[in-house]
């Protein structure tokens, strides 16, 4: 039987990668691919939709067109994707180059304009297709680490023709990876009331046992009803010690196929689904990411394949099953997983029911929750499912449930402020708190007479901030009065201690200024090379402004020949 899966998964490999052009595209890099990071890879939130192609922990190398085609999209923002190139191509994919340190002349030029135009670093600008055309093997980019980058790399994707992410490596980009994927952990999930597993209709951490071969078994268990089973699941590559995503997760009970995920292709309208896909309450505790290996209400992820009864096993009393998982790479090395089950039915079990909240939520309908000068508002299919939800007010602080429970979207919170002195009401804002010392993180609040509103996806404690202190501003590179014609760059630090950065403004003789913003070491840098001014004596000024309105300028002379 394992020699016959083994031809199918074989062929099926073969099969996907046909599906796709094997030489149409080149490497983005003249670099060995070394990855960081795997396509469809668990993140905080979402699945990674790219490969995070290592840059030998630097940046500064040439980033190419991999095919023909023309710039069709151009995004720089402070966060997120940092500086990233869109190119489409004439047969409907469309690659993407992120976390860029800069770009090729024309396009640099082409961007600075419409900076300049808007006076905004951040801008989003979609060429014609007769602007910027790219041959393949064009110099595009140069690498860097901008945006929400944790380090120097190319971030890199193939989407198709409706902007889904496709694996690139189903394109023929090749990888070294020689080792199997190891299986940390793995969990068992009754049902309902009606099913056990060893007794226990709770969900049970089994004792994970790995054999010589690299496989894993559990000690027989005993199980009644319908039952499902999580994994936490993780993949190493060759030359990288990075802990990457898997590729594909199949499960097969008594020898029938019983639930697939293929990490091959998804759309960014479901990666939401992502936290209902793994047990989000062990990742908000303990930081594991366990996938579950059956699918829930609600999760619509259209990389499942073939699940049976939902991906759970139907266990019966008396009986015998194996149930065993297969996990796999890219590359096809692959782990099994081998679980045997004594169906046996359960013996009275004296539970221990939780004291629930007294506040119940319907998932599919409008929810509003009311105490003293909070209320809170859940839009229909904001959860997945009815719930019992902890709500309490205290003074200024609300108290909304944990965040253990995923959301599919945005609920909003109000806050009345009528009580609260005129001249401290523009101070206010709508704080998460965090941690044990419940650190305050701020929420974009909106303010409508004595109304403060926010949106947040996540559960947890909020409560109402003051930020009465001013943003600051310091020179890291020169001083008042300087001679600076041997200067390339003007570099500033700016920090908030509070509601955090809003927005900058920064002039020369009056005149508007790029300056980029690397919010990851604080740093506001202006080049040079722009040549807004050639006056010998230069008038400076830079205005920052946090997320309440304080605001603090920054004022300075230098000379330049």
């Amino acid at each position: 039987m394992k020699y016959f899966l083994l031809l199918l998964l074989c062929f099926q490999f073969h099969t996907a990668r046909a599906q796709y052009p094997q030489d149409y595209f080149r490497s983005p890099l003249d670099i060995d691919l070394v990855l960081a990071g795997t396509f469809g890879e668990l993140r905080s939130n979402h699945f990674h939709s790219g490969l995070d192609i290592k840059t030998q922990q630097r940046t500064g190398l040439n980033v190419y067109g991999v095919a023909d085609g023309y710039v069709s999209r151009i995004n720089i923002s402070h966060y997120g994707y940092g500086k990233a190139l869109y190119i489409t191509h004439p047969n409907g994919y469309v690659s993407v180059y992120a976390h860029l340190d800069k770009f090729s002349p024309t396009i640099q030029k082409y961007i600075k304009d419409c900076q300049y135009q808007k006076e905004s670093y951040e801008v989003e600008m979609f060429p014609a297709p007769t602007e910027l055309p790219i041959s393949k093997g064009d110099l595009v980019a140069i690498s860097g680490n901008t945006g929400s980058s944790g380090g120097p790399h190319l971030h890199f994707e193939i989407r198709d023709n409706s902007e889904r992410p496709i694996n690139p490596l189903l394109f023929g980009y090749d990888v070294a990876d020689t080792k199997a994927p190891t299986i940390s952990s793995v969990y068992a999930y009754p049902k309902d009331r009606n099913a056990h597993v060893n007794q226990l209709k709770t969900r049970t951490e089994l004792r994970l046992i790995p054999s010589n071969n690299g496989d894993y078994s559990v000690e027989p268990i005993e199980a009644h009803g319908d039952v499902g089973f999580g994994i936490e699941s993780v993949d190493q590559l060759d030359y990288a010690p990075n802990k990457n995503g898997v590729s594909n997760i199949q499960t097969f009970f008594n020898g029938f196929k019983n639930f697939e995920i293929d990490f091959k292709r998804f759309s960014f309208s479901e990666t939401k689904h992502l936290n209902r896909y793994i047990d989000y309450e062990i990742y908000k505790t303990d930081y594991d990411r366990i996938q579950k290996l059956f699918v829930q209400p609600g999760n619509s992820l259209s990389m499942f394949q073939d699940v049976q009864n939902e991906g759970y096993l139907k266990i019966e009393d008396s009986t015998d099953a194996v149930y065993r998982v297969r996990v796999q790479d890219f590359k096809g090395n692959e782990t099994w997983l081998n679980i045997p089950i004594k169906g046996k039915a359960p013996k009275e079990i004296l539970e221990n029911y939780e004291l629930m909240p007294n506040q119940y939520i319907k998932a599919n309908e409008n929810n509003t929750l009311e105490e003293g000068n909070i209320s809170v508002n859940f839009y229909p299919e904001t959860f997945y499912e009815d719930f019992h939800i902890d709500f309490s007010v205290r003074n200024d602080t609300l108290r909304l449930h944990k965040d253990v429970i995923p959301l599919m979207k945005n609920f909003s919170i109000q806050f009345d402020i009528s009580n609260y002195a005129d001249g401290d009401k523009n101070k206010l804002f709508i704080a998460q708190l965090h941690g044990y010392y419940q650190r305050p993180s701020y929420l974009n609040t909106k303010r409508l007479g004595n109304k403060l509103s926010a949106q947040s996806k996540t559960l947890g404690t909020f409560a109402l901030a003051t930020d009465d202190t001013s943003p600051k501003i310091t020179p890291s590179n020169f001083r008042d009065g300087q001679w600076l014609s041997k200067f390339n760059e003007l570099k500033l630090k700016i920090s908030d201690d509070l509601s955090g950065i809003s927005n900058y403004r920064a002039t020369i003789n009056g005149k508007w200024i790029l300056m980029e913003y690397e919010y990851k070491n604080s740093t506001l840098t202006y080049n040079f090379d722009y040549q807004i001014s050639t006056d010998t004596e230069n008038k400076f000024k830079l205005i920052v402004t946090d997320n309440v309105g304080n605001s603090s300028t920054f004022e300075a002379t230098f000379f330049r020949k």
